[in-house]
């Protein structure tokens, strides 16, 4: 009960603090591990995941956002190693806005190490490595100077000089997880409370944002030199949590995100409500669990967004909708994002297959 009440007073400590916009961001936070803590990549039961997702933002502006993300991860040296082993993953994120098609692509090769420190506590520190490639089509960009009187015409000379370019940089980052848990095993279903903590730092090196040429000539005919913009930390802390209810099949999976970087900061809260219409001996492996899950999540000062969750076990499916409810819906006319999720788990048929790899897991 002490961690069901810490877990309720973050929630509500965050919630209530100051929430400005983000930039990329997940409307269904707990499936996309490694887009918030590279500590989370091999950090599940389980021997290997992919996850797709795809989201489409503001469409009733014209030219929505769209993002597009692949994930892969997984454990190794898992037999080896009895409390201990690695995991390793990539990830491939796309996202896309406006009509000159702004477009970063990064490609992530994360790696963590996962330690068992006690009965009912695993660690986790992971890290990544990758490329974040950014382009456009600045030839489809226009400008004040086209306007004809009515309104803007891409026909018109434009008369300026596009010095933008398409460019390439590295990113790194780190992260660290704690996660808790206890299961009462049972003959017909385990009941499982977990609750994991985690924090992490992308873009550590601030990789510089190479849009153009960073000199021009002024009106006067000098040569101004303007100082490179760097990418900004983003920090990323985060609590993500299962507690089954004893004797029911009943389950809820509260979760929090908190992001920040520079003056931009963004919270999304909330939790799913489970129904295990098939119970699974997730410790044991010996029954795969079947649940849906009826989810209600709150970005602070921005969207409400309803979710739902059907889970096969090995497969899953996870379909939300952001209902705009910030300033901004004037323009948006409250239509925020679609997004869904398709997850498949290499997990209860084959994860404890073998008995010795069963006891030293769970030792």
């Amino acid at each position: 009960m002490k961690k069901i009440s810490l877990l309720s007073f973050l929630f509500l400590s965050l919630i209530t603090s100051e929430v400005r916009s983000q930039d990329i961001h997940l409307a269904q936070i707990q499936e996309a591990p490694l887009v918030y803590n590279p500590a989370n990549t091999g950090f599940f039961p389980g021997y290997y995941r992919i996850i797709a997702g795809y989201r489409n933002q503001w469409a009733s502006m014209g030219k929505a956002y769209s993002t597009m993300g692949l994930s892969v991860d997984g454990g190794i040296f898992r037999n080896r190693y009895k409390n201990a082993f690695l995991g390793v993953g990539l990830s491939i994120f796309k996202d896309e806005a406006g009509a000159a098609k702004l477009s970063q692509t990064n490609a992530n090769f994360n790696i963590a190490a996962i330690l068992k420190a006690s009965k009912k506590v695993v660690l986790s520190l992971g890290v990544y490595g990758g490329i974040s490639m950014n382009s456009a089509q600045y030839a489809k960009l226009t400008y004040a100077s086209q306007f004809n009187g009515t309104e803007i015409d891409p026909a018109l000379p434009s008369k300026e000089s596009v010095i933008y370019h398409n460019f390439t940089s590295s990113d790194f980052g780190a992260g660290f997880a704690y996660e808790w848990s206890t299961a009462k095993i049972r003959n017909d279903r385990d009941d499982i409370k977990s609750i994991r903590f985690g924090i992490a730092g992308y873009h550590l090196n601030q990789p510089e944002q190479d849009f153009g040429s960073n000199t021009y000539v002024d009106a006067t005919g000098a040569t101004v030199t303007i100082e490179g913009y760097h990418m900004p930390y983003r920090l990323v802390g985060s609590i993500v949590s299962r507690f089954d209810i004893s004797n029911t099949k009943l389950s809820i999976t509260p979760s929090v995100i908190y992001m920040l970087q520079g003056p931009a900061r963004e919270i999304t809260a909330g939790t799913y409500v489970k129904y295990r219409f098939k119970n699974g001996t997730k410790i044991t492996g010996e029954k795969v669990e079947n649940s849906i899950g009826i989810g209600m999540f709150y970005r602070v000062d921005d969207a409400i967004i309803p979710q739902v969750m059907i889970d096969m076990g090995t497969y899953a499916i996870g379909i939300s909708y952001d209902a705009n409810v910030s300033s901004y819906r004037k323009a948006s006319r409250t239509v925020g994002g679609f997004e869904i999720s398709l997850r498949y788990n290499k997990l209860a048929d084959a994860l404890f297959s073998k008995r010795s790899e069963y006891s030293k897991t769970r030792k």
